[in-house]
């Protein structure tokens, strides 16, 4: 397929991918659209960023212009609100000028508002996991009628523990319907649900699942805790472009946001502990340009998808190697190039390794800039930084810093006890 012309759909769809400038498919989007639109079962793998959303969004859409049902006929789940968001505002795009009702049930929005639009009639919901078994267990929604069913990030979904959700809900759906699954890897347990609830699937596979995309430009810097905000400060006043900066926990990530604001850059900050009005005012903020500046967790690793990121930083590594990928693919995205640098500490090198391992490829050192300041550091941050550490390996309480609780403990060498 080298044009969505070619596609038997109705011309409103067609005109809308006009005006979105979306008139040449992806690959991924080549490959599994013909195949959805017969109704078939699909499972499709790609890196991120290459235009899964419209693989599944266009089908879906074709069927409901012509089925004039009413209920919820078609339903998406996801992992996060924001990527819920972003894949409405994908359905609203395409489907404009339709009159199809749709619906987020998601957390942190108003139930009223989500319960209402059910009951007048919503053919299309978008849902993350939680919140929909809930409202199932609660008996505030009826999917028997649902024909098409998505899982868009199944591994993102399977890794945030939403397992247990997601065979509820695949209970609550009807058996005969189509199963479509759109995932960045195939892990073990992806794997597994794919084999249970998708039916000879038609296999849609793009590039390789374990490597950036060609257009991302990788580099490192090793660098040393005490000089990474004046590295960061650096490469922002030196270089052009929108940067989201990624920090292992959400302290971090707050008290990044609020050294960058006080540098005089235009810093926003999205992770779990903020509100939903505060994250979507965040992500709309620097998808518009108002905040030059994104600084996130993981949360944002494949929870949203914002055009034009020129730089993506790992100010921190990620929890695990496959969190890379995600993390720099959120630049060089439909057909852009981009820039991802990795900060590298001495104590991370070795997860620095086990990255370029699974990249099988030793990504390129660059010599850090003359003159970087040296940032001193307070008790706290050594606690806190400690903590986030020994979290990740499976020790330490989660109690708060012990030279708050007992002002009697003392710092040890190797940190406190």
């Amino acid at each position: 397929m080298q044009s969505f012309d070619e596609l038997p759909i109705a011309p409103l769809l067609k005109e809308n991918l006009k005006r979105a400038r979306l008139a040449i498919p992806m690959p991924i989007q080549a490959r599994a659209v013909p195949v959805a639109l017969e109704g078939k079962d699909v499972l499709g793998t790609a890196q991120t960023g290459t235009g899964k959303t419209v693989a599944f969004a266009l089908p879906i859409l074709e069927k409901l212009v012509h089925s004039g049902g009413h209920g919820i006929e078609a339903l998406v789940l996801v992992p996060t609100r924001e990527l819920a968001i972003q894949v409405m505002e994908t359905f609203a795009r395409i489907g404009k000028g339709s009159g199809i009702r749709a619906v987020e049930i998601v957390g942190g929005f108003a139930e009223s508002r989500q319960l209402e639009s059910i009951r007048q009639g919503a053919r299309l919901a978008v849902a993350t996991p939680g919140r929909l078994d809930d409202y199932i267990k609660r008996r505030l929604v009826n999917l028997s009628g649902v024909k098409t069913l998505v899982l868009d990030e199944a591994d993102r979904m399977v890794d945030m523990g939403f397992l247990p959700q997601m065979r509820s809900i695949m209970n609550a759906v009807p058996r005969e319907r189509q199963t479509m699954g759109f995932s960045a890897t195939l892990e073990p347990p992806v794997a597994r649900l794919v084999h249970e609830y998708l039916k000879n699937p038609a296999r849609a596979e793009i590039g390789s699942t374990t490597k950036p995309i060609e257009r991302v430009k990788l580099q490192v810097y090793e660098v040393s805790r005490e000089r990474k905000v004046s590295l960061l400060v650096h490469m922002l006043t030196s270089e052009a472009g929108t940067f989201l900066v990624f920090t292992r926990t959400k302290y971090g990530a707050d008290k990044l946001a609020r050294k960058l604001q006080r540098a005089g850059f235009d810093a926003a900050v999205i992770h779990g502990g903020r509100s939903q009005s505060q994250r979507t005012a965040a992500l709309h903020g620097f998808k518009q340009g108002k905040h030059r500046v994104l600084v996130a967790t993981d949360i944002a690793a494949r929870g949203i998808h914002v055009h034009g990121i020129a730089h993506v930083v790992n100010y921190d590594l990620p929890q695990a190697p496959e969190d890379f990928i995600h993390r720099v693919g959120r630049t060089g995205r439909v057909e852009a190039r981009g820039v991802a640098t990795t900060f590298v500490m001495p104590e991370d090198l070795r997860d620095m390794r086990l990255i370029e391992r699974l990249l099988e490829a030793r990504v390129e050192r660059l010599p850090l800039p003359q003159g970087l300041a040296q940032e001193p550091r307070s008790l706290h941050d050594e606690y806190a930084e400690g903590k986030a550490r020994l979290l990740g390996s499976g020790f330490a309480s989660r109690s708060g810093p012990p030279a708050r609780r007992n002002p009697r403990l003392r710092r040890r060498k190797f940190g406190y006890r």
